[in-house]
């Protein structure tokens, strides 16, 4: 890169790490609820009772069967719409798309880990006198979360990746941020790669993040 290119980067950096911020908080608030929800379509999937179970697997299959990028689409410009008779503002409709999408994901998630506890374990619960409840929320859980973290850390990490895709609707996160210096500057190796090393080092420090809770909470076999 040319002397020009390295001062629209200076010229442009705050910006960038303004569109980082937005970033990482959508990201976090979007891992936080779609957890939530992955729990309840999790749980749903499991459930006997077949119109409980019937929602959550025609839910889990639109989400996971169509790009994030058309659901995008569809929240900003129908859905969010459709229920407050307006637009909203482009980062609400992104929590609630990334929140949508994650869920679908994560309650895969659960459902495995729920799934790789022995039976013999729920059992054991029940025959001290816990409900089902009561025992899920006690014993199986806890236990499946650990089995769990990984692929709930490579989760978030995708997520942040795919936080990209709002700039479709001026999300204001990083990726809109470097179409904006690009649209000024029409310096394209200056935005585009000063973007993608910023997203490098955002997915290292999750992993890192991630790798420090396996170890933490025992997920890790560290004699290997």
């Amino acid at each position: 890169m040319d002397q020009t290119s390295w001062q629209a980067i200076k010229d442009y950096f705050p910006m960038l790490l303004q569109g980082t911020g937005v970033t990482l908080e959508l990201t976090f608030l979007s891992v936080i609820l779609g957890t939530i929800l992955g729990l309840l379509l999790g749980l749903g999937r499991l459930s006997s009772y077949a119109l409980v179970r019937w929602p959550s697997v025609i839910y889990i299959t639109f989400f996971r069967g169509t790009p994030l990028f058309v659901q995008i689409l569809l929240v900003h410009f129908a859905f969010l719409p459709a229920i407050f008779g307006h637009g909203v503002d482009p980062f609400y409709s992104g929590i609630v798309s990334l929140t949508l999408n994650s869920g679908a994901y994560i309650a895969e998630i659960f459902r495995a880990g729920i799934q790789s506890i022995d039976k013999g374990q729920m059992e054991a619960a029940r025959s001290v006198g816990m409900s089902y409840t009561q025992a899920m929320w006690n014993v199986i859980i806890p236990q499946a979360f650990r089995r769990m973290l990984p692929p709930l850390g490579n989760e978030a990490i995708a997520l942040s990746k795919d936080s990209s895709l709002l700039a479709a609707i001026s999300g204001g996160e990083l990726a809109y941020q470097a179409k904006t210096m690009f649209g000024a500057t029409t310096l394209t190796w200056a935005s585009f790669l000063t973007a993608a090393l910023i997203y490098l080092c955002i997915t290292m420090i999750l992993a890192q993040i991630v790798s420090l809770l396996e170890k933490k909470y025992g997920t890790v076999n560290t004699n290997l």
